[in-house]
């Protein structure tokens, strides 16, 4: 079994909710703009967030990959963006395990605001597809880790 933490320090463990999802099927790429938009926002406001990103109609700012990505109508002070919609729904269903950890603390759902946020690269699925005369190419699936934690605002 292996044993993991989180990746921050210093927050009082009895005013914080905390939730993660290990060894995701989704882009850390995408897990990475999505957990850096969505920092420091309330919980419900991030999670509304989510679900118009879901329905594709609000894209999220691609701030570091953002190479070959398109601009996008909608975004505010930036201009490429994506819908990355796999890597939305699972950090939606963190977000609502989160809640309920929240819930289940005793503290105020409707004053949760997030305080961390984080998506780290996990291991690498190593696969192979045959190819013509003897040869084969590689098909990797790089997993990600997300975590999340929220404090209740006074």
């Amino acid at each position: 079994m292996p044993k993991w933490g989180y990746s921050f320090a210093g927050l009082d463990t009895n005013e914080i909710a905390k939730a993660s999802g290990r060894d995701l099927r989704i882009s850390p790429k995408a897990a990475r703009e999505i957990c850096k938009t969505i920092s420091q926002m309330r919980l419900d406001e991030a999670k509304n967030f989510l679900q118009e990103v879901v329905d594709k109609k609000r894209p999220v700012p691609y701030r570091k990959h953002k190479k070959e990505v398109s601009h996008k109508a909608g975004l505010e002070n930036w201009y490429a963006g994506k819908y990355p919609v796999k890597a939305a729904k699972e950090i939606l269903k963190i977000l609502d395990s989160l809640e309920a950890n929240a819930e289940t603390k005793g503290l105020d759902v409707e004053r949760l605001k997030l305080v961390h946020s984080a998506a780290q690269r996990a291991r690498v699925i190593k696969r192979f597809i045959p190819r013509a005369f003897g040869r084969s190419s590689p098909n990797f699936d790089q997993l990600c880790h997300v975590e999340f934690a929220v404090e209740e605002v006074r």
